[in-house]
């Protein structure tokens, strides 16, 4: 392990320039006496650091000093396609893996294309998960994404909608989808998706298993979603919108709000406009519809437009009575419970 924090160290200082202790010491997750130590054990070994005093000071390398030591160990090398991604790195439990591989990488490249590289991460961040909501627990995804690494059958206890069920899975590969971790796996000789989140129990059983041939993961999982998309939005509604209801109608419907406008007619006089919009079950789209609030009128199908114009009127009810509540004299009022 230290020798893994001094190469560590030496590529640090190759790679940033000047460091303090504290830098360092949070980098490598020891404490100020351990760089303290490491880095005279770095001079001992005839790695050229320089000491500077000061509040500007810190360690450096003797200018021109570079080290070609920096082979990618098998894991570091995996971990490359997560170097956007450094959350999910996290979550899967490869964070300083992928962190030292990061730091090799930078060191072997040429100057100009190191210094290129630097500020790249500097200028662009990837933030997978959606917005105002909290990620998934997912308090079994080391075990289950080192069962996919490593082709091991699990032992699984998994809660569907109709109920709990348990089953040996095959691993087959790992989907992070809006901030939601997916299991693609083999399971009753069929390949299937779980949602990582909901694994209640995950055992491994030592046993290894031989992937299929042929199975791609991006491919399964851009047909899955296609055919999911489909099943779901059954329906069409026919919705007039006005000026403000066309910029929300992406915000809440994504693509499919974006592929609505892109269709529809010119604008009237007040700049309402008319789209078809797909939709799921009519208890479904009733409640994604109120989110446009009176930005919208629902125009058809009929069955929806009517789910829709009940919806309101119990809403307008329901605040009609808290109003009145509020207005009477608190001696007028019933008592809680």
């Amino acid at each position: 392990m230290r020798a893994d924090r001094l190469l560590t160290l030496l590529l640090l200082l190759q790679n940033r320039g000047r460091m303090t202790a504290p830098q360092l010491a949070a980098e490598l997750e020891v404490s100020v006496r351990t760089v303290y130590r490491d880095v005279e054990a770095l001079g001992a070994s005839g790695v050229p650091v320089r000491t500077e005093r000061g509040p500007q000071g810190g360690f450096r390398l003797v200018e021109g000093y570079r080290t070609r030591l920096t082979g990618l160990t098998d894991a570091e090398a995996g971990s490359l396609v997560l170097a956007g991604l450094p959350g999910p790195a996290g979550e899967l439990g490869l964070g300083a893996v992928l962190a030292s591989a990061q730091l090799k990488v930078e060191a072997a490249l040429p100057e100009g294309l190191a210094e290129q590289a630097r500020r790249v991460r500097e200028r662009f961040h990837l933030d997978a998960p959606a917005w105002f909501r909290d990620a998934d627990p997912v308090p079994y995804l080391a075990a289950v994404a080192r069962a996919v690494w490593e082709r091991r059958v699990l032992r699984t206890r998994y809660a569907r909608w109709r109920g709990e069920v348990r089953r040996e899975v095959r691993p087959l590969g790992l989907v992070l989808k809006g901030g939601i971790w997916y299991l693609i796996a083999l399971a009753d000789d069929a390949v299937r998706t779980y949602r990582v989140s909901r694994f209640q129990e995950v055992e491994e059983t030592g046993e290894e298993f031989t992937r299929p041939a042929g199975f791609d993961l991006a491919v399964y999982w851009t047909e899955t979603s296609r055919r999911l998309e489909a099943a779901l939005r059954q329906d069409t509604a026919r919705l007039r919108l006005s000026p403000r209801g066309r910029k929300l109608l992406p915000m809440q419907f994504g693509a499919a709000g974006a592929r609505a406008l892109a269709a529809a007619g010119p604008p009237d006089e007040d700049g309402w406009v008319e789209v078809e919009l797909p939709v799921e079950s009519e208890a479904v789209a009733t409640g994604d519809l109120l989110r446009l609030g009176v930005e919208a009128e629902v125009l058809g199908p009929p069955g929806l437009r009517r789910a829709v114009a009940e919806a309101v009127a119990v809403l307008a009810a329901r605040y009609d009575a808290a109003r009145y509540d509020a207005d009477r004299p608190e001696a007028d009022r019933p008592e809680a419970g």
